[in-house]
């Protein structure tokens, strides 16, 4: 939990800190003239100082009350989570103060395999999802490293006159290595995700990563492609990276989108893929129950009215563009991923990308993927009425796609398979 007024939450069993303790129950954090505040339930101050740690004794686990889980995304709620491990309290300087999990990367792992998809899946699929996630937080870290050493900041993109384009990556972090949320890895704690069957799947995996060229590979995933896998470079950097190119979630091969037309073909059809399943058995079995709250992920479709969309473009931009005359893709991916729109409204015109900030631009929480056609309805004086938007998948589609390698693993394909369809050309090596 990152940048918090207050944070609350409770002791289960015994802990300690710096010249104090043992301590259990209910706690309060809050930061004051650049230190911690540890108070106890009945507000009696326990320690000060400029970071706090709480080591538990064995089998100890702490619960943090109200934690936001899908942060600026379509199912964002609050819910209270239990982890195990350390705690550390730090605070910032704009008053605020940041909880802080320090844990074993294995028992993380447990965790965010049961917290990214449901931990009764398929244990194929579990094994794919510990040495998928494995090899991402390992990369991760790695590019961290390399680019504290390098002293390079965290992306920034140069703005041109009439064009916004941005992306997000994961290095941004100060105080900590990963963040708990979608921006990372899903990282929700111990209580009601954690099965036997994810921790053998951890176990069953330990030291086992993708690998390129000897290298590990920078691991992405997103719920589900659509049919069509993304290039790496339509989400973030300007690069491409060899086992992050765009394929056919399918048994049989899907041409790459090239024109509008064949765009539009493609995101009105339903053609064959992995993640083309409405079966609710499997979709009971796979997802998380936030996650199953969104029906329409293969296909979806959306409508504004024209003040609407204005409001939301305003909002989400900052920018007033006047009455919305036109939206038309300038650029796509192969999957169809739109990662430049051109925006024109009667006060401005704008060009957005990537693909993230294209789908934050456009809806009040973020549209399910950058994969859309636009369709607009006209009044009779040739004024633009309503806008929908018809889409494909969910998620910036890059990498491995969730849902398509959980409905392969309940078909009986292995974790190597399933790794070497969505990563190209890599190998699964085990490092320790």
């Amino acid at each position: 939990m990152d940048r918090q007024a207050e944070v609350t939450g409770c002791l289960d069993g015994n802990f300690h800190g710096d010249a104090f303790g043992p301590l259990s129950g209910r706690f309060s954090a809050k930061a004051m003239s650049g230190m911690v505040v540890l108070t106890d339930e009945a507000h009696l101050e326990i320690a000060r100082s400029s970071s706090i740690r709480l080591t538990g004794f064995e089998d100890s686990t702490f619960k943090l009350f109200q934690v936001t889980i899908g942060t600026r995304f379509h199912w964002e709620r609050k819910e209270d989570q239990t982890f195990r491990g350390d705690l550390i309290l730090s605070p910032r300087q704009d008053g605020t103060i940041s909880a802080i999990n320090e844990i074993s990367l294995e028992d993380y792992l447990n965790s965010v395999i049961s917290s990214e998809m449901s931990a009764s899946a398929p244990v194929e699929f579990l094994k794919v999802h510990a040495i998928l996630s494995r090899s991402w937080l390992l990369a991760a870290l790695h590019r961290k490293k390399k680019t504290n050493e390098t002293s390079l900041s965290a992306r920034k993109i140069p703005e041109k006159e009439g064009e916004v384009i941005r992306w997000y990556e994961r290095e941004d972090h100060d105080l900590f290595d990963v963040c708990a949320d979608d921006h990372c890895q899903r990282y929700q704690g111990i209580q009601k995700i954690v099965s036997a069957q994810a921790e053998e799947a951890v176990r069953e995996t330990v030291g086992r990563v993708i690998t390129y060229q000897d290298e590990i590979c920078d691991a992405r995933y997103s719920k589900a492609c659509g049919g069509l896998t993304e290039d790496f470079d339509t989400a973030w950097d300007d690069k491409r990276v060899p086992y992050l190119t765009s394929i056919s979630d399918a048994p049989v091969p899907h041409p790459p989108i090239g024109t509008e037309e064949e765009a539009a073909r493609w995101i009105l059809s339903g053609p064959e893929a992995y993640c083309h399943t409405k079966d609710e058995r499997i979709l009971e079995k796979i997802l998380p129950a936030f996650d199953r709250e969104t029906k329409s992920f293969f296909r979806w479709t959306i409508e504004y009215s024209r003040k609407e969309l204005e409001e939301i473009l305003q909002e989400k931009s900052g920018f007033d563009f006047g009455d919305l005359k036109e939206i038309t893709p300038f650029r796509r991916g192969p999957s169809g991923r739109i990662c430049r729109l051109k925006i024109v409204g009667s006060k401005k015109s704008m060009v957005v990308g990537k693909e993230l900030e294209i789908r934050r631009w456009l809806s009040p929480s973020h549209l399910y993927s950058s994969a859309f056609l636009v369709r607009v309805k006209y009044d009779p004086r040739g004024k633009a009425e309503r806008f929908t938007f018809h889409g494909a998948g969910w998620g910036h589609g890059v990498g491995l796609c969730q849902i398509g390698a959980a409905v392969m693993a309940t078909r009986g394909f292995s974790a190597e398979k399933i790794l070497k369809h969505y990563f190209r050309g890599a190998e699964i090596q085990k490092i320790y």
